[in-house]
């Protein structure tokens, strides 16, 4: 327990904690918020009230999502200027105003729209309310695109130096452009709206599974289903392309991602390692599966195997990441969700070509509906996995060959540290069974279908026109039963 007495290494437990919690909520308001103007455009453009109800629906899992999210982050900041005071005085220049883009550009956007995205149905034009939900859906997107940016610059530096122990910005939009910065906001930027897909439509499912209002579901999981088609894959190659990345500014990661102790040299491809399980000690795999020469053409088909592959004895102890286990099986989580998410959706489309998700035969669909409640929580799972991977395979360095992590720490006590920990779990384990008591809630209590819809009475019901097309029934009372 002698980590218990180590400040540092409790101000990373506590960033971690804080960071990897808070991450659970944005990840379903950037990719719901994209979801919510597909609907509500939808809605619009048929006036089919399945769609208004639609969006009424799932914009109660946004809210909830949205809250628990701005409670959680603030203190994340926080502990910048609390435990990672060295830290924020070297980079602050640079990192300070990044960060305070996010709060500025995309928190307050978001904010300011929220209220008539949930309130202002009834009270505003719906072309107004239908550009307050797309700016909300822009603020929440504006949080990915500078955290990451934030996040990719501490991986690699770019755009000014070090004089003196401060970071001196030469090019302000080189430092924003860095090398991780374009493919890191993309990764995350499909990440969350895969989870976000993924939610959507394991909830849908469950109702289908349920026989609670089919019809109305299908719709929603179709949506699900037909945007998938495009994230999947997508979030597929720029995983890729982020690895190539990682294989040429960031080597020491690499090595801990695949366990690669020995190096491969250039023109000679790297086995890869399908499990392993890694000893640091002895600076080996003490068991493992091989897939000979796989590592060196999954990450040099382009370059003809014209440079080695490093492994992790190339570096002293103290200048590569240690966890190498937890680094190797935490990208080895993420991409088997990924490929796996990817299949779900591969067998949901040939099923749906084949006419299996109609509203008449998608109850019948029991496995395929158990196995995309299945999938609901999975994204979360590998975005976690990920930014374990991202933040620990950094290790040793918060400004990546620059500033030491034990350099960066604050002197505070370790005691003080302890109990601030402490605090912090206990307060998002009582956040996190709330949000599961009323995110339950709302999933028991269902959509309300009754609701009245703009610019329809409640006894003019809508009648279909044309497909697709739905107005608003003029006819008498009489003559409507």
């Amino acid at each position: 327990m002698e980590f218990l007495s180590d400040s540092v290494v409790l101000s990373r437990m506590q960033f971690a904690l804080t960071a990897l919690f808070h991450m659970l909520w944005p990840v379903l308001t950037t990719g719901m918020g994209i979801y919510l103007v597909i609907v509500e455009g939808v809605w619009l453009k048929t006036r089919n009230p399945d769609y208004y109800h639609h969006a009424r629906f799932w914009s109660k899992f946004y809210v909830l999502n949205f809250g628990i999210g701005v409670a959680t982050g603030i203190p994340m900041e926080f502990q910048f200027g609390t435990n990672w005071a060295p830290f924020s005085e070297a980079v602050g220049n640079f990192f300070g105003s990044v960060i305070g883009f996010e709060a500025s550009w995309a928190f307050m956007l978001e904010a300011a729209f929220l209220g008539i995205m949930l309130f202002g149905w009834e009270r505003v034009n719906p072309a107004i309310h239908y550009l307050s939900t797309i700016l909300v859906a822009v603020g929440a997107n504006l949080s990915t695109l500078w955290i990451l940016t934030a996040n990719s610059w501490m991986q690699t530096p770019s755009g000014g130096e070090m004089v003196n122990g401060k970071f001196i910005v030469h090019d302000y939009f080189q430092a924003i452009l860095n090398p991780f910065m374009v493919n890191s906001v993309l990764h995350m930027f499909f990440a969350t709206l895969e989870t976000s897909l993924f939610v959507i439509g394991g909830i849908s499912a469950w109702y289908i599974l349920q026989q609670r209002h089919p019809a109305f579901f299908s719709k929603s999981l179709k949506i699900a289903l037909a945007a998938a088609i495009a994230v999947a894959p997508l979030q597929i190659y720029i995983g890729h392309l982020s690895g190539e990345q990682v294989y040429h500014y960031q080597p020491t990661k690499l090595a801990a991602m695949e366990a690669q102790w020995e190096s491969s040299p250039a023109g000679q491809p790297a086995d890869w390692s399908l499990v392993a399980i890694p000893n640091e000690k002895a600076q080996k795999n003490d068991w493992e599966i091989i897939v000979p020469n796989a590592l060196g053409y999954i990450l040099e088909f382009k370059q003809n195997l014209s440079e080695p592959v490093r492994g992790l004895k190339e570096w002293k102890p103290e200048d590569r990441p240690h966890m190498v286990g937890l680094i190797y099986y935490a990208f080895r989580t993420m991409i088997a969700i990924g490929f796996f998410l990817a299949g779900l959706m591969l067998f949901s489309t040939w099923q749906w070509l084949r006419g299996k998700l109609s509203p008449e035969n998608i109850a019948q669909q029991r496995w395929l509906m158990r196995a995309w409640v299945f999938a609901a929580p999975l994204g979360y799972i590998a975005v976690e996995s990920g930014w374990i991977v991202r933040c620990v395979g950094r290790q040793p360095w918060t400004l990546y060959g620059q500033i030491r992590t034990v350099d960066a720490a604050s002197h505070i006590p370790a005691s003080n540290v302890l109990v601030s920990l402490t605090s912090f779990a206990t307060v998002y384990s009582v956040l996190f069974v709330a949000a599961l008591y009323f995110g339950s809630r709302i999933i028991r209590k269902g959509p309300n279908l009754d609701l009245p819809v703009p610019g329809m009475e409640v006894n003019k019901p809508a009648v279909e026109t044309a497909p697709g097309e739905f107005v608003a029934d003029e006819r008498p009372v009489e003559a409507q039963q």
